[in-house]
């Protein structure tokens, strides 16, 4: 088959997309030798992906996300390339593209939390992108020959918000890699990113149902308790970030709070493996592959009791109602003061992460294609 991957999330700037495209792909080009792919990607992340497989093709498909320009002409370059069979690995499948297709559905956050803090748009620009994004996001469930879904819990959002038949939806799990990193120079990677230690750490974006605003309110309530902790906050500085920063002023929280900005894929590593803490108070998650790559690296995590979380992290956290900034403290004093819990949570940490695996998320989108 001649197959084509969206890869234009592919790499760090892509988020949690861009990790989970970049692994597909890598994986697919480990046990796949007969299939001819056809990678779809943009000029921002072109060069971050060298072909390891004669078979995989590189194409540049330079069109924006959630742009009319996608929905128009990148159909036009799939079709250029004879595609049998197309895999958008995000829910923006173009509205006129009508060949075969697989798409990757990792949450339904936006239908969840339609909220306008979400956004900077104005009002009605705002709302002419939710009805637009539900329209896309039904035809691209409706129309998929399968969908996979990254959760248990997505899928059942799939089921139950589109009243999809669960046969069409199939589950493979994220992983995380194990790292082989030499941690001999931990102090100056620290003291690149200012972090002081000893913090507790989150990493990813701050869109209002991560719930960081009622995580800096617990945080305060942790530091009546405990002092000396800082709270390292990991992410690109865009407007949610500096719109955070602005709460962390008001709070009277600029010398307990650290802001990193972007973080390196070398890099991160370092700040995983030296924090105290991974805290996860999100509403809503498609999958919380930060909480399993904190996990990896033995630190001890306490998550929201909410969506997807429990299903993935089971026994390797000590679990909160994020709801609650009193219940986020108390998990997180919890922790911090009691090494049977840290042991524990580290053990039952670092036998969860070998439950996932990337070879099987590939094996088990390797046998859709084929199915298809």
């Amino acid at each position: 088959m001649r197959i084509g991957i969206d890869a234009r999330f592919y790499g760090s700037f892509g988020k949690g997309l861009g990790r989970y495209t970049e692994k597909l792909i890598k994986h697919l080009e480990k046990i796949d030798y007969n299939n001819n792919y056809y990678i779809f990607l943009r000029k921002e992340n072109w060069a971050s992906y060298q072909p390891a497989n004669k078979k995989f093709t590189k194409v540049l498909a330079d069109y924006k996300w959630y742009s009319f320009v996608e929905q128009v002409f990148f159909p036009l370059k799939i079709w250029q390339y004879r595609v049998d069979l197309m895999h958008f690995t995000h829910f923006n499948v173009p509205f006129l593209y009508y060949k075969k297709f697989i798409v990757t559905i990792h949450d339904l956050i936006l239908a969840k939390y339609p909220t306008r803090r979400a956004t900077t748009l104005s009002p009605i620009s705002y709302k002419i992108k939710h009805i637009a994004y539900s329209i896309i996001i039904k035809s691209a469930v409706r129309r998929a020959k399968k969908i996979i879904a990254v959760s248990k819990y997505t899928k059942r959002e799939l089921v139950r918000h589109f009243n999809l038949d669960p046969e069409k939806i199939s589950v493979t799990y994220e992983a995380v890699d194990p790292t082989w990193q030499d941690f001999s120079n931990q102090e100056e990677v620290l003291k690149k990113y200012h972090v002081l230690t000893p913090y507790i750490l989150y990493v990813g974006n701050v869109y209002p149902h991560k719930n960081i605003e009622g995580l800096l309110v617990a945080f305060k309530q942790v530091l009546n308790k405990l002092s000396g902790y800082k709270l390292v906050l990991v992410g690109k500085d865009d407007y949610f970030f500096k719109r955070l920063k602005k709460e962390v002023k008001l709070m009277d929280l600029e010398e307990h709070v650290i802001f990193t900005g972007f973080v390196t894929d070398h890099d991160l590593p370092y700040l995983y493996k030296n924090a105290a803490l991974y805290i996860f108070p999100s509403f809503c998650e498609g999958f919380g592959l930060p909480a399993l790559e904190a996990c990896s690296y033995g630190i001890p995590v306490a998550a929201s009791n909410s969506s997807c979380l429990p299903e993935v992290l089971d026994k390797a956290a000590i679990y909160f109602n994020p709801k609650s900034t009193a219940a986020i403290a108390d998990a997180i004093i919890n922790v911090l003061t009691s090494k049977k819990i840290v042991q524990e949570l580290r053990r039952q940490g670092l036998e969860r992460v070998k439950f996932f695996s990337w070879e099987t998320l590939a094996k088990k989108t390797l046998d859709l294609y084929a199915k298809k």
